[in-house]
C-alpha cells in the first residue's frame, strides 16, 4: 500500500507541473495586451510591465512563477490595482465551496437511492423513470436546467428567489441545477454496477444463510457496487466543489466565477493562472484522494501489491 500511495503522489506532483505549465504558455498566446489602453503611454507601461516582472524572458518568469507557486503565492492582479489572487481565492472560493458541497451532498444521496432502487426493480415503472431522469440530467448542460428552474419556480410561480445567495431558499435553484448532472451520472452507474453484482454467486449465497433482504443490499450489494462511482468521484468532487462559472453568473453568486471570467476577458494574466493553479490543484488532490481511497476499498489492489513483493523476493 506504501508503495501505491508513493506512485500516485509522484504521478499527482507530475499532473500538476504539466497542467501549470500549460496554462502559463496559453495564456501568454492570447491575443491583445492587459495594458492595451489609449491612456497608458509607452513609458507608463514600460514601468507596468518592469513591476510585474513582465519585461524579463518568457522562461525567467515561467521559473519565478513555479518559486512563487512553491511558497503559496498565486501572484498580483495585473487589473485590480492591490489585489492580490490569493486574497480574491479566499474571498470567492467559500461561496462556491458552499454552493458544490450542497450540490454534491444532494446527489450522492439521491444519485445512489435512485441507482439502487432502479436495479431492485429493474424492468418496472419505477426504473424507466429513474433512468428517464439519468438520461435527462446527463444529456441538459446545467445552465438550461438552471434556466428552466429559474423560470418555472423563480418567474411564473415566484415560491423561490432568482438569484443571490442570502439564505437557505436561495440556495435550493442552484444546488438543484448544479447537482443534477452529477446526480444522474451516480445514478446510471450504481443502476448498472448493482445490476452486475445482483446475480453473482456470493449474493445468493449470503441469501441463503437467511440475512435479511436490507443486509444483502446494504453489506453486500451496494458495497460491491459503488467502487465505479469511487473511481469517478475525484473529477466530480472539484468540479462541484469549486463551482459552475455559469450557474455562479445565472444566480448572482459571488464565488469565483465572476473573477476568473472577467480575468479572461481583461487579459488578467496572474488571476488566470492563480485560479486555473488553484482549481488545478484542487482538482488533482481530488483524484489523488480516491485513489488512495479506491485502494483502501478494493482488495485487488493490495493484493497486488503482496503478490509484487513476493517475486521480487523470489527473484532476490
Amino acid at each position: 500500500m506504501p508503495k501505491y500511495i508513493l506512485k500516485r503522489c509522484i504521478i499527482a506532483v507530475f499532473t500538476l507541473l504539466v497542467l501549470i505549465t500549460i496554462i502559463f504558455f496559453l495564456v501568454r498566446l492570447l491575443p491583445g495586451d492587459p495594458f492595451n489602453d489609449p491612456k497608458v503611454t509607452d513609458e507608463v507601461r514600460a514601468r507596468l510591465e518592469a513591476y510585474y516582472g513582465m519585461d524579463k524572458p518568457l522562461i525567467q518568469q515561467y521559473f519565478a512563477y513555479l518559486g512563487n507557486l512553491l511558497k503559496g503565492d498565486f501572484g498580483v492582479s495585473l487589473i485590480y490595482t492591490g489585489r492580490s489572487v490569493n486574497s480574491t481565492i479566499a474571498q470567492t472560493f467559500p461561496y462556491s465551496a458552499d454552493l458544490g458541497l450542497r450540490a454534491l451532498g444532494l446527489a450522492l444521496v439521491v444519485g445512489l437511492i435512485l441507482g439502487t432502487l432502479a436495479a431492485q426493480k429493474a424492468g418496472r415503472v419505477i426504473d424507466y423513470v429513474c433512468v428517464l431522469v439519468a438520461i435527462i440530467g446527463v444529456s441538459m448542460p446545467d445552465f438550461i436546467i438552471g434556466a428552466l428552474l429559474k423560470l418555472i419556480f423563480a418567474i411564473k410561480l415566484r415560491v423561490l428567489p432568482a438569484g443571490l445567495w442570502n439564505g437557505f431558499s436561495y440556495t435550493i435553484l442552484p444546488v438543484v441545477a448544479l447537482s443534477f448532472y452529477t446526480l444522474a451520472l451516480i445514478t446510471r452507474l450504481m443502476r448498472s454496477s448493482m445490476l452486475e453484482v445482483i446475480h453473482q454467486d456470493y449474493i445468493l449465497t449470503a441469501k441463503a444463510k437467511g440475512l435479511s433482504n436490507f443486509q444483502v443490499i446494504w453489506r453486500h450489494q451496494i458495497r460491491n457496487s459503488i467502487l465505479p462511482i469511487v473511481t469517478v468521484m475525484g473529477p466530480l468532487v472539484a468540479a462541484v466543489l469549486t463551482g459552475t462559472f455559469v450557474i455562479e453568473s445565472m444566480y448572482a453568486i459571488p464565488g469565483m466565477g465572476k473573477f476568473y471570467v472577467e480575468s479572461v476577458h481583461d487579459l488578467d494574466y496572474t488571476m488566470v493562472l492563480g485560479m486555473t493553479a488553484f482549481y488545478g490543484i484542487f482538482l488533482v488532490s481530488a483524484n489523488l484522494v480516491v485513489d488512495i481511497l479506491y485502494g483502501i476499498v478494493d482488495p485487488r489492489i493490495k493484493l497486488a501489491e503482496s503478490k509484487q513483493k513476493a517475486d521480487d523476493g523470489e527473484e532476490g
